[in-house]
């Protein structure tokens, strides 16, 4: 946003830069903040991901090296490959969330801001099992809290600590967090908007868009088999078993939903290879059979920066999180579903994956208050 500003870059990787008139914030008038377990301030971080080019970080470097993270809430059970030095001290459960809520309350008074969204960037945890009874209700999640439950990762801690005080929370993460009964219950009793799971960057993307086409016509898919060769960070976390299958589950989800079949060979691998840093490569091999049982196939290779497709998908969900919130949505906002490989439905409804039909229920519901604001809007009438 800091290269936006300065009138460095335009606004091509927005998908909600044309949406005018539909009451989203100004791109300008985003100010950032967060927690990492890493110390580094921005520009130190930024070169070390090596995603910028040198011209645009030397044009934003005084910037960012006035940024520096907060301590972070982690826990190595839930994410044991990204061990950091900068976690916060605070030993409960209880205390943690109480210090992501002051670092929320912190930021918004020393930045002057109206309000807050809270987005969950943090590394893939393993997945957690959300029919136990602490998650059902708010009240059970609370005693659990206070009794330090295992079972509570951070995901779930930065989600309740949004949610508790009405703030709009998105899980970019496959990480279990508002996505438990018990966080989805307390969100329409805040009023709080919520929307996730699982960043849909890349692959999935393509996929999601490919899938209703063949369907549309008739090309029955008798195998797909997708894989992903990934550096940084992100790479690092999923090496760890229990966490590449957390995102290989949000990964395979969409596919069969939208065919309405079962594919019987669906495959989905993720390799973590250190040389490929932030550029991440998915190879995709599609097997078809057509009219006369003709075999057929079709072959991808997308070779895409992870960063860059996934920034301004968090930034349009800040922008439509904050919108929400200033009409007075709260819990589930399913029509920002066209921003995730799993997402979110209220009230157990079924999930719509298919790319087309998410883009046209995102452009509907912004339309939608478009209209009501227009209609509250009193006509000028001239004498």
């Amino acid at each position: 946003m800091e290269l936006l500003r300065r009138g460095r870059v335009d606004t091509r990787g927005l998908p909600l830069a044309d949406a005018k008139g539909m009451g989203l914030v100004d791109y300008g008038a985003l100010t950032f903040g967060g927690w990492d377990l890493f110390e580094d301030d921005l520009a130190h971080a930024a070169r070390n991901h090596a995603v910028l080019t040198e011209t645009q970080l030397e044009a934003v470097a005084p910037t960012l090296g006035r940024m520096r993270p907060w301590p972070a809430a982690s826990n190595a059970k839930f994410c044991k490959n990204v061990v950091g030095t900068a976690a916060k001290k605070a030993r409960t459960l209880r205390e943690q969330v109480q210090a992501i809520r002051e670092d929320l309350l912190r930021f918004k008074d020393r930045e002057k801001l109206d309000r807050v969204v809270v987005v969950n960037l943090a590394s893939t945890e393993k997945s957690v099992d959300l029919t136990r009874p602490e998650f059902a209700t708010p009240e059970a999640f609370e005693k659990a809290l206070d009794a330090n439950d295992p079972d509570i990762g951070p995901a779930m801690l930065y989600a309740y600590a949004a949610i508790v005080d009405g703030i709009p929370f998105a899980n970019f993460t496959p990480s279990v967090a508002a996505d438990v009964p018990a966080l989805l219950m307390l969100a329409k009793r805040t009023g709080a908007p919520v929307a996730g799971k699982d960043g849909k960057t890349g692959q999935t993307l393509l996929k999601t868009v490919l899938a209703p086409a063949l369907r549309d016509r008739a090309l029955h898919v008798d195998g797909w088999y997708s894989t992903n060769i990934l550096g940084n960070r992100d790479g690092e976390a999923l090496n760890d078993p229990a966490s590449r299958q957390n995102k290989l589950d949000t990964k395979g989800a969409a596919l069969d939903s939208i065919l309405g079949y079962k594919v019987q060979d669906h495959v989905v691998s993720i390799q973590y290879y250190r040389p490929r840093g932030d550029n991440k490569e998915a190879w995709d091999n599609i097997d078809v059979t057509g009219f006369l049982g003709q075999p057929m196939q079709l072959k991808l290779n997308f070779l895409c920066k992870d960063s860059i497709l996934a920034a301004p998908l968090v930034v349009e969900l800040a922008r439509t999180l904050d919108l929400a919130k200033r009409r007075g949505e709260g819990g589930v906002i399913d029509a920002l579903g066209c921003f995730f490989k799993a997402p979110m439905s209220q009230d157990g409804q079924p999930v719509e994956h298919a790319m087309p039909e998410q883009q046209r229920r995102l452009m509907a519901w912004l339309s939608k208050g478009h209209v009501q604001q227009a209609e509250r809007t009193p006509e000028r009438v001239r004498g």
